[in-house]
């Protein structure tokens, strides 16, 4: 997939910053949510996506960045619509590098079809987490 981000790294990284504080926010307003575990769980997969994408913004240029966040995205398992509470933290992971797309402009099409390659998860979370742990706690390699 051909990727052309029109934002500088800079842009990117105070857009992260932004995200990271909107986590921030949601992990000090758990406690007061009807599952606090698992919307900790959510907004701590969501503030360490951003985390690692600023590190890859201030070493890569913004193609570079959007192209790894695009490989992670692709290798990770499938879990929307699962209301099972074990699928947490892919969901935040997901729901981070999504936001990320729409942050750095990326077609939708060129959205789509990364989802569209993503595998099923059809062994349990702890397979799943196996296979993305490779790099960074969220798949991205960072280095």
């Amino acid at each position: 997939m051909d990727v052309k981000v029109v934002l500088s790294s800079e842009e990117i990284i105070r857009g992260l910053k932004h995200y990271r504080r909107i986590a921030k926010q949601d992990l000090l307003r758990a406690p007061e949510t009807d599952d606090p575990e698992a919307f900790r769980q959510h907004a701590e997969a969501r503030r360490g996506v951003y985390a690692e994408l600023s590190e890859l913004a201030e070493m890569k240029s913004p193609d570079e960045v959007a192209e790894e966040a695009l490989r992670v995205y692709k290798d990770l398992p499938f879990v929307t619509g699962s209301e099972r509470p074990e699928h947490t933290e892919i969901k935040g992971r997901e729901n981070a590098l999504e936001n990320f797309f729409l942050m750095i402009g990326l077609e939708p099409r060129v959205r789509r079809e990364a989802r569209s390659m993503r595998p099923s998860l059809t062994g349990t979370q702890g397979d799943a987490a196996d296979g993305l742990a490779s790099a960074g706690p969220s798949g991205l390699e960072v280095g």
